[in-house]
This record gives structure tokens, C-alpha cells and sequence, in this order.
């Protein structure tokens, strides 16, 4: 038997989840979360064999508690749903060293045989998804204007970036416009626009 936890906020979907999960003689739902926060102490107490997370969750994001399951409950294996379908996650998400990776609009019995998949130790990950991965741009910023521009996007101004940062505020500017400038973006705001929707941030 698979046992299986699963994360989503969305209380229908995942009601629906569990449901057509139930129906699989081989996999058990041992436990449901809707908060990323919620996620990881559930993996710890119900030893489930994989987790399937939405990406977009409360709290802590779906990646973000799939890297701690890496980290603190190792034969946890971590399969991701999404309806976002941007090649940025996809990146995001193997850096993570998810699993799996589908899209929630998936055919039904696609969520369980991925289940079955990754619980035998393969990769999955759904074409549209590889497809969009293969085709996307990486993202053309360094590391630090990711932080300034995730700063900047969180409504903090020069000055602010520059005392979080510990660098100085010409600095930070000198920064946005390189920024705005690799993007071909019109302004700071739609240098934020840009990134976002291209998942860089």
C-alpha cells in the first residue's frame, strides 16, 4: 500500500482528490493538509510514502515545504500539482529535487499512476509542463538583482533595499536599472510584472 498525504487549499479539489485516490486499491490517504505550514509536521507524524503538494499554497509555499520533506523525512517522495503552467516552476522544482511534477486539469488516473511512479523510484513529469520547461528562457538575472527586485516587488523602496541589503542606495539604483534594462522592461514595475510571470521571483 502507498501511503499518501495530500496538500491543497482548495477544500473541493481536494475532497475530489481524495475521493478518486480512495478508489485505488494500492494507494491510502493517510492525510490532508491545506497549509503548506501544515505540511511537514503531517509528514512527520503520519510516515506517509509520498506527498502530493499544490505548489500555491498558504503559508509556506508547496516548494518550499518539499525541499524540508528533502531534508528532514528523506524516503518521503514529493509529487507536485499545479495549474500554473510557467517553465519557471518546473526549474524551481527540480532545483527542490521533486519527483514528480503534473498539472491539476490532468486526467484522473494520470495522479495516480504518477503516484505509483515516483513511489518506484522514476521521475514524472508532465509533458506540457517539460515542454513549456524546454522551450522557457532561463531567467537573466543574477542572484542579487533577484533579491533587489523581490524587494522592490514587496513594496520596498531604494533606501529600504539598501539598509536590508547593507549596500548603498546608489547602489540599489544602479541595480534596478540594470535590472529593468536586461528585462527590456518599460519601468521597475513592469520589471516585477515581467519576473513574476516568468516565476524568477
Amino acid at each position: 500500500m502507498i501511503k499518501t498525504l495530500i496538500a491543497e487549499d482548495m477544500h473541493m479539489v481536494r475532497g475530489a482528490l481524495v475521493v478518486l485516490l480512495k478508489l485505488e486499491p494500492d494507494i491510502e490517504v493517510v492525510a490532508e493538509v491545506a497549509d503548506g505550514n501544515e505540511i511537514l509536521p503531517a509528514v512527520q507524524k503520519t510516515q506517509p510514502n509520498i506527498a502530493v503538494i499544490d505548489i500555491d499554497l498558504p503559508g509556506k509555499d508547496g516548494l518550499t515545504a518539499a525541499m524540508e520533506i528533502h531534508k528532514q523525512v528523506p524516503r518521503c517522495r514529493t509529487l507536485m500539482l499545479t495549474s500554473l503552467n510557467k517553465p519557471g516552476l518546473m526549474r524551481r522544482a527540480l532545483d527542490a529535487r521533486v519527483e514528480g511534477f503534473i498539472l491539476k486539469d490532468a486526467p484522473a488516473d494520470r495522479l495516480a499512476n504518477a503516484i505509483r511512479a515516483v513511489h518506484a523510484g522514476r521521475r514524472v513529469m508532465d509533458p506540457e509542463l517539460a515542454v513549456a520547461a524546454w522551450d522557457g528562457t532561463s531567467c537573466p538575472l543574477t542572484s542579487r538583482e533577484c533579491e533587489v527586485l523581490r524587494l522592490a516587488a514587496a513594496g520596498c523602496g531604494p533606501r529600504e533595499i539598501a539598509a536590508r541589503l547593507y549596500i548603498s542606495t546608489g547602489t540599489v539604483r544602479n541595480y534596478l536599472t540594470s535590472i529593468v534594462t536586461k528585462l527590456q522592461a518599460r519601468n521597475r514595475v513592469d520589471a516585477i510584472r515581467i519576473a513574476q510571470e516568468s516565476d524568477w521571483l
